[in-house]
């Protein structure tokens, strides 16, 4: 185990690796931005160091800044968390290069699931179902395209393949709006990612999404998690998590599953990942994987009993992968709400000083968040302050317990989203299980 390292982020994730790593007896060094200075992690890291400026381009994205933090505090390796620099393959090749671990996948996994053509490609060929489509990046030729868009058949999504976090999508209904729908998320794929490649897929008009959690060793040993469910979203952003995914066949759970733990396998794949789906008529369609810890992380430990943060760093290690697919046990059901300081209807952000924090408490409850009160909550990052986890025997005590604590919670100072999902807890739609992506959006809409 090493016995010192660097954690690059920031917020509630830097704050979780720190506890994993306390745990393990690992000692810390926090990264931090001249307006996360006061931070909670920061002041129980054994080192701290600053890195510049509020603004991520100067601090949480500026690579040769926090790899000599690393060199000066004598850190053996660095944990990217989540966001940020996690997933870019440039950054985890120059933490290697310069003599530390990454604590994540190899720089050329993350690089070939980074772009989502490739990664359909590798999901081909490795036999998980993908949303039909372009196979490829579309064309240059507008007659090309055109054919290929009637072949798949309208409703089609034109994505980039470089994209992420629901950025660089375009829903197209008829061949009149193609053209221009592809022209336009090519210009919007270059400017975001750098990257102006596009393709094309069928659009699911009602799915749900499912995800697969996945750690492996880098040298062919896999096992999968169980699922989350993440439907319940806005303009593609998760706002609440569950798991297991309420009214799916568990033979086809288990089916998709041990198809991503052997798709790791082949790509010798390492660390922790996520398989993304859409699930539309008892079929899963592979949309994405990320390669790094999830924001929702969190409900998997809680009906697997596996810490995943410290998997990652035992794994990162090189100590022998002894978890087998017979070890992972799923029991009750676990659901996460996403805790951000915005309008709860608008969504328009809300930073600022928090003069009152009080989290719930009782059985099968769990806060992790950063904050406190007196913190300031700066405008320059997400909105996310908190991650509200609630366990239960089955899925009806889970959303009680998750209901009981959100009415106990109290956050004055800034607006928070926790009276939507006090809604959400009572919705019979969601109580019931089993809403699309679409579902949140639909409501609100009806709302306005």
């Amino acid at each position: 185990m090493f016995e010192k390292i660097l954690i690059a982020n920031r917020g509630e994730i830097a704050l979780r690796v720190l506890r994993a790593c306390r745990e393990l007896g690992v000692k810390t060094v926090v990264v931090h931005s001249e307006a996360d200075r006061e931070a909670k992690y920061v002041r129980l890291a054994d080192e701290s160091v600053c890195i510049g400026p509020a603004t991520p381009r100067d601090s949480y994205l500026n690579m040769p800044a926090l790899i000599s933090a690393a060199e000066v505090t004598d850190a053996e390796a660095i944990h990217p968390g989540y966001g940020f620099l996690s997933e870019n393959a440039d950054f985890a090749e120059r933490v290697e290069k310069s003599g530390f671990v990454f604590i994540g996948p190899r720089p050329e996994s993350i690089r070939t699931m980074g772009d989502k053509v490739s990664a359909k490609q590798a999901m081909i060929a490795a036999g998980v179902p993908v949303v039909p489509g372009s196979g490829g990046a579309l064309p240059d030729d507008s007659g090309e395209i055109q054919r290929i868009a009637a072949e798949v058949g309208y409703p089609v999504i034109i994505k980039a393949a470089g994209g992420g976090g629901g950025r660089g999508m375009r829903v197209v209904y008829t061949e009149a709006a193609l053209l221009n729908a592809v022209a336009m998320t090519r210009t919007e794929a270059g400017a975001a990612f750098n990257n102006p490649e596009v393709y094309l897929e069928k659009f699911l008009e009602n799915p749900r999404h499912i995800e697969i959690q996945v750690l492996a060793d880098g040298e062919g040993k896999a096992v999968w998690l169980g699922e989350r469910d993440c439907s319940m979203q806005r303009r593609h952003q998760k706002i609440i998590e569950e798991a297991p995914a309420p009214g799916i066949e568990r033979a086809l759970v288990e089916r998709i599953g041990e198809r991503c733990a052997e798709a790791c396998r082949q790509m010798r794949y390492r660390g922790a990942g996520t398989f993304e789906f859409l699930y539309e008529n008892g079929e899963f369609f592979f949309i994405e994987m990320n390669t790094r810890i999830q924001v929702e992380h969190t409900i998997t430990e809680m009906i697997t009993g596996i810490d995943l943060v410290q998997q990652q760093l035992r794994i990162a290690a090189g100590e022998k992968f002894t978890l087998r697919q017979r070890d992972v046990h799923l029991r009750g059901h676990a659901i996460e709400c996403r805790i951000n300081a915005e309008d709860p209807y608008k969504f328009t952000p809300s930073p600022g000083r928090i003069v009152n924090w009080h989290t719930p408490g009782g059985p099968g409850v769990r806060m992790d968040s950063h904050v406190f009160t007196g913190y300031t909550v700066p405008p320059y990052y997400d909105s996310m302050i908190a991650k509200l986890i609630t366990y239960g025997d089955d899925r009806h005590q889970a959303i009680m317990r998750m209901d009981i604590a959100l009415s106990e919670m109290i956050v004055e100072g800034v607006h928070t989203n926790i009276p939507l999902h006090r809604e959400l807890m009572q919705d019979a739609r969601f109580v019931e299980g089993g809403t699309s992506i679409h579902y949140l959006e639909h409501k609100l809409a009806a709302r306005a």
